[in-house]
């Protein structure tokens, strides 16, 4: 079996990283309709609501390919997407907590559906997140998508 230079394992490993990279991104205005296509001629499939995260698949001349909580591909403008890093609660109720523990005292319970503001990694398994009425906390990664 013929070794390949150093300088092409690096060159691959750096690739493949790269490819298991995940970008997420949320919509900005209050509403944006995603196609089917990537062109405002494409078959409108439905309207995604403000700061609800998605997943950046792929860019092309103005336009998005996004992957939303439910797995749906589609084409959104690219202008209504900011880097702005929010969740969604995909559990039944999303528990928010003092601190990353999960004996920590509960500070909110969440719907399904509901976007909090994605803060900061905390340890292992925990997200530190904002409510949009201002209260911060802790949340499992289990009970949320975005990240």
């Amino acid at each position: 079996m013929p070794r390949l230079p150093s300088f092409f394992v690096a060159l691959l490993c750096m690739a493949a990283g790269a490819a298991q990279a995940v970008d997420y991104r949320s919509v900005e205005p209050a509403a944006a309709i995603l196609y089917d296509t990537p062109s405002q001629k494409g078959k409108k499939l439905y309207l995604i609501k403000a700061l609800t995260p998605v997943e950046l698949v792929v860019r092309l001349e103005g336009w998005s390919k996004i992957r939303d909580a439910e797995g749906t591909l589609a084409w959104i403008e690219s202008k209504y997407l900011v880097e702005k890093r929010t969740v969604l609660v995909t559990s039944t109720r999303g528990e928010v907590r003092q601190s990353d523990h999960p004996e920590a005292a509960l500070v909110l319970e969440v719907d399904k559906w509901v976007v909090l503001d994605y803060l900061d990694k905390a340890t292992t398994g925990w997200v530190k997140v904002r409510h949009r009425d201002g209260v911060t906390g802790f949340i499992r990664s289990q009970q949320v998508w975005g990240l």
